[in-house]
């Protein structure tokens, strides 16, 4: 089938070239020329797994072209998916629609012959309503009426793992009521309906809400575990244990229950906050997804207070070493990441941020102010008043903690994503600080075979650091 994308993103980006992946010719169209001359050079924007890869053997092939032509793009178009951005509007929280629209208006100018238009950028409710009546408004001639259908196919592609979850995922949802657009869109994911991929139709509302829905969910269930990890805290549980035995329930399921700094990236903080704007507009208020955006805010924020806590007061004056800025881990991605507000936090109290990401740190420049930026972990934590492990890479997972001890001014390790069990970073040496978990700190002991005990949470080290 011939494919058009709408917007050379993550999302499109990534969509496009797994459809070429499965034998269908897709043109990727966006409006940014350096962006398309840097795709058709093999240069990819984005950090994702695997990508650079799919994208130049489909290139190669024939099956993944990239141009700034939309009108040339969509008139061959079987299928002109739009997937631009839908960021949060500034002032109100709404999502902006305004690349949607415009998007719209192009190609309804463009289209020939019978056309799905589907909407494949996270937007609130309705939405296909309007791009319907946008695409009517532009061509009111009475033969181009019957000529296209809006259908709603909302992605989940976890951003780390995108060209996975595209192939091999849980679900594909599909809002449309047109049975010519069905028959179409089912042709097109035929090579994942092969494979037992889940085929959902349904109404295009209910389809914009499902994304809207299952962002909110997960989004929930972090500021659950989170809140449940404070209180192990409290109680002198541990939260991983506890993680595990809720989790094992069916019902429940263990994913999303990983206590941390809080989520970030560009889908829940936007979705969460477009779809509370979406219940505001109709007169009702869902307090739960309320209740999570705000333990979410206040929870990166307390990270900084929790470092330092485990490094011990006055902060003025003394260095933390950062390891990982991004959201998660395999991505390049910064937008609302963690690591924003706990830099921040720790600069207030007079802290010298030290921080190195495998990928993140180009990004991360623009955003911070007053970070140095090191070549890796080690380098970070030279002459440092404590280690913290931000985000989980798996560069950080296999730790050299006797060469970080020889390296560091005190032997101070906050682990915010639970990745070392606390008896393995203690028998170095260290001081641990990890999240919603019991730790004995009598096991720290030092080469001088002095003792560094912690009331919790605050260091006071016995004739030590």
């Amino acid at each position: 089938m011939r494919v058009a994308m709408i917007g050379s993103g993550y999302v499109g980006l990534v969509s496009g070239a797994c459809f070429a992946d499965f034998g269908h010719e897709v043109v990727c169209v966006d409006s940014a020329p350096e962006k398309i001359a840097a795709l058709n050079q093999g240069v990819i924007p984005i950090y994702e797994p695997g990508l650079a890869e799919l994208v130049a053997a489909n290139a190669k092939a024939g099956r993944l072209s990239f141009t700034t032509d939309l009108p040339a793009a969509v008139a061959g178009a079987e299928v002109v998916f739009i997937a631009v951005g839908t960021p949060s509007r500034r002032g109100d929280g709404h999502a902006d629609l305004s690349h949607v629209r415009a998007a719209a208006r192009e190609v309804a100018k463009a289209l020939k012959g019978f056309t799905v238009v589907a909407v494949k950028s996270t937007v609130p409710v309705g939405t296909g309503d309007e791009v319907e009546r946008i695409l009517r408004e532009a061509r009111p001639e009475a033969e181009f009426a019957a000529g296209f259908a809006v259908a709603s196919n909302p992605e989940f592609l976890r951003e780390g793992a995108a060209i996975a979850d595209f192939k091999r995922p849980d679900r594909i949802v599909i809002g449309v009521e047109d049975p010519r657009a069905v028959e179409v869109m089912r042709e097109l994911y035929r090579p994942l309906y092969l494979n037992s991929a889940p085929l959902f139709f349904c109404d295009r509302r209910s389809s914009e809400l499902i994304k809207y829905a299952s962002n909110a969910f997960l989004a929930m269930k972090i500021a659950f575990i989170n809140e449940m990890a404070d209180l192990c805290e409290r109680v002198g549980a541990d939260v991983q244990q506890l993680a595990k035995g809720v989790g094992m329930d069916q019902r429940i399921g263990d994913k999303f229950l990983h206590a941390g700094p809080g989520y970030g990236g560009s889908c829940f903080p936007k979705d969460t906050l477009a779809v509370i704007k979406t219940a505001q507009d109709h007169d009702m208020h869902l307090r739960l997804i309320e209740a999570a955006v705000e333990v979410n805010d206040q929870r990166k924020r307390a990270m900084g207070r929790k470092i330092a806590a485990a490094c011990g007061l006055p902060m003025r004056g003394k260095t933390v070493a950062l390891l990982g800025l991004t959201f998660k881990p395999n991505t390049d991605d910064m937008r609302e990441a963690p690591s924003l507000p706990i830099i921040q936090a720790l600069q207030d109290m007079g802290v010298h941020v030290r921080a190195y990401d495998p990928e993140g740190m180009e990004s991360a420049r623009g955003l911070v102010e007053g970070v140095a930026f090191a070549a890796d972990a080690y380098e970070a934590a030279q002459g440092a008043d404590a280690a913290v492990l931000v985000t989980e890479w798996d560069e950080f997972r296999a730790l050299d903690f006797r060469r970080l001890k020889t390296l560091m001014k005190a032997p101070v390790f906050v682990d915010l994503r639970n990745v070392y069990p606390p008896e393995e970073v203690l028998r170095h040496g260290f001081a641990y600080e990890g999240v919603g978990r019991k730790v004995d700190h009598a096991l720290v002991r030092h080469g001088d075979g002095g003792v560094h005990r912690l009331s919790y949470g605050l260091a006071a080290a016995a004739g030590g650091a």
